[in-house]
């Protein structure tokens, strides 16, 4: 995750780290969101994979640790190489931005883009973009709105933004997103761990 920035900084990531937070309730939050993209995840048998948006790579680390087959390839990338210690070696980075990803149509079995949709002024733009990479199957997941920011609330956190998160543009509820989703790729399977969405679809050609 990102850290804060600076007064007219874009924030690209969340100031909190639900990765390592230490909140008992939060951790077992994280813990159903990382068990429904992992399922999908491991459900796909992909042999290539791009992860879009990933960060300090934790998710990715995650899922190449969960189980399963490891695939031949997993690269993620994000706007800046920002991984963290102790991820395994086998993930390849790269910079590059979602809406210009430097690969050929179809170059991946699966492209895995987790809380990176809501950060975006173009999203249906990006998720194109993810769609036209993937010969076989896209993953996205969302913050679900309005519960999001009232469970940020309930915590008193980003109140003076009514619970939005530093740096969502969008905010999805569960059929906004699935709209979306419907919009560039067969939905195939819906995952509703409180609080997210999470969508695996094939892309519409």
């Amino acid at each position: 995750m990102s850290p804060p920035r600076a007064p007219g900084e874009v924030i690209v990531g969340n100031v909190d780290d639900k990765y390592d937070t230490r909140n008992p309730i939060a951790r077992r939050l994280v813990d159903g969101f990382l068990r429904s993209v992992s399922d999908l995840y491991r459900g796909a048998r992909a042999r290539r994979v791009l992860e879009v948006g990933c960060g300090e790579g934790r998710l990715a680390d995650h899922l190449l640790r969960s189980g399963g087959p490891r695939p031949e390839r997993f690269l993620a990338c994000d706007l800046e190489d920002a991984r963290a210690p102790g991820i395994d070696p086998a993930i390849e980075f790269e910079i590059a931005s979602i809406y210009d990803l430097p690969h050929d149509d179809g170059a991946f079995d699966l492209v895995v883009c987790c809380e990176v949709l809501e950060h975006l002024e173009e999203p249906s733009r990006g998720l194109a973009e993810l769609a036209r990479v993937s010969s076989g199957q896209v993953l996205i997941s969302t913050p679900w709105e309005p519960v999001w920011r009232l469970l940020n609330l309930a915590r008193g956190r980003y109140i003076r933004d009514l619970g939005n998160t530093p740096g969502h543009l969008q905010n999805f509820s569960r059929r906004q997103l699935l709209d979306l989703a419907a919009a560039h790729l067969e939905v195939q399977a819906i995952r509703r761990p409180l609080p997210w969405t999470v969508v695996l679809g094939a892309p519409r050609r």
